[in-house]
């Protein structure tokens, strides 16, 4: 609940017949107001902060909202441990019970968050009501029987003053106009509208991209599904892709180098968060897109090999169809045909950061498939350019790290890579003088 309706909800309670005199009035108003300041606090996970509101009224643990939720329950939710401890030590009811009769212990249950669940328990957490099941899907009836919202009629697609810009083995991928505005539609090669396995792979990247949506993540519009030929529509991005762009311009600036992988990196965070993990598989220039031609933004696209999967443990590795992906990119594990996870993503990062600054495909001088067998054997590229600061060095080499689990993940790879442009540009002005 944000301020503005709690003051909302206070006035509403407080003026029924002008029941609470001026002073009342502005008593509760405070109250509601804090009341929704500690659940929010909790939300963020601002220990501090709700350390602070309870030093001033300790009757804030016990705070609740429009569903009978605590602060706790909150907190469990979400795993903040540092929040949960310090409400349990300021008197926080660990049994408090929500309108689905859910304690903060179930809610931690439903929501896999297994340190919370430990500390819940050893201060005589039970689990009441549905077991956090108040949070898992409820089957909602579609709108229009047998028809999906995003299904697009053919007859809507202008192909007219359409070109392609894209192939691949299962057909082609063409700037079209779909009710007055450009879009990009992989369109699937008539002679494979058949093949059952190309239908399966269509419908699994349909599946997976209606469940997406991210500023840094290609938008899925549509798709054409119940006719032939199938058809995957998505907004077109006038920048072409990373691939392209690089062969043209040659090697980024270390600023712009960064500002790309900061994009790339936050689609990729947000692809990788649990428990509904998806592993692209297949990271590469040509499949990251620029929004425009002055290349200030940037989007990860083509989900046609990815992987969604439910993380029951974040430390899972999954077997899975060995080279998978573009080889010049690859991870060594998946080269080898070893077990793998989402790492191999991050692998497929640091050969596409060192691109960017180099100029350079990594092991250009290699045919792609030779270029993943040296580098499974334990090779790497070299550094030639001068745009390397050693932390941007040390980043590339951790992503790139033989053994998966040495590779960081992209939110830490995001929080690096801010202190790194942050020391860049503090450094900037000395380039002047210096180069």
């Amino acid at each position: 609940m944000s301020g503005s309706e709690a003051e909302g909800s206070s006035g509403h309670s407080a003026g029924g017949g002008d029941s609470l005199p001026g002073a009342e009035k502005k008593k509760e108003k405070a109250r509601v107001s804090k009341t929704s300041l500690i659940l929010w606090h909790a939300h963020q996970n601002d220990a501090v902060a709700v350390r602070k509101l309870l030093e001033e009224d300790p009757s804030l643990v016990h705070a609740r909202d429009y569903d009978n939720r605590t602060p706790l329950h909150v907190a469990s939710l979400h795993g903040w441990i540092d929040v949960a401890k310090c409400l349990i030590q300021h008197g926080a009811d660990v049994n408090a019970q929500d309108r689905w009769k859910n304690t903060p212990l179930a809610d931690a249950e439903g929501a896999k968050k297994h340190a919370m669940i430990e500390l819940l328990k050893s201060y005589g957490g039970l689990s009441y009501g549905q077991n956090g099941s108040h949070f898992e899907p409820k089957p909602v009836p579609p709108p229009l029987p047998n028809k999906c919202d995003w299904e697009i009629d053919p007859s809507e697609l202008d192909f007219s003053t359409s070109n392609i810009i894209g192939k691949g083995s299962f057909g082609e991928i063409l700037k079209a106009c779909w009710r007055g505005t450009p879009v990009a539609v992989k369109r699937i090669l008539p002679n494979l509208s058949d093949d059952r396995l190309v239908i399966q792979d269509f419908r699994h990247e349909v599946n997976l991209l209606v469940k997406l949506r991210h500023p840094n993540i290609v938008q899925f519009l549509g798709a054409v599904t119940e006719r032939k030929p199938l058809m995957l529509i998505t907004e077109y991005l006038r920048g072409g892709d990373l691939h392209q762009c690089l062969k043209e311009k040659g090697a980024l600036s270390p600023s712009t180098a960064i500002n790309f992988a900061l994009d790339i990196a936050r689609g990729m965070a947000y692809l990788h968060n649990e428990p509904n993990v998806v592993i692209h598989r297949d990271l590469k220039p040509r499949n990251v897109l620029l929004v425009n031609s002055s290349a200030d933004h940037l989007k990860v696209g083509d989900f046609g090999l990815s992987k969604l999967i439910r993380v029951q443990n974040s430390h899972d590795v999954y077997k899975m169809t060995g080279e998978t992906g573009s080889y010049r990119y690859m991870a060594p594990e998946v080269f080898k045909h070893r077990k793998y996870d989402k790492k191999v993503d991050v692998f497929s990062f640091a050969m596409i950061l060192y691109e960017m600054l180099e100029g350079d495909p990594p092991m250009s001088h290699y045919e792609p498939y030779e270029a993943a067998k040296y580098v499974a054997e334990g090779h790497r590229p070299l550094f030639r350019a001068k745009g390397y600061t050693p932390q941007l060095k040390e980043l590339t080499e951790e992503c790139w790290a033989p053994d998966m689990n040495l590779r960081p993940s992209f939110l830490e790879i995001l929080k690096r890579l801010e202190k790194i442009k942050e020391s860049i540009s503090s450094d900037h002005h000395w380039h002047i003088f210096t180069t």
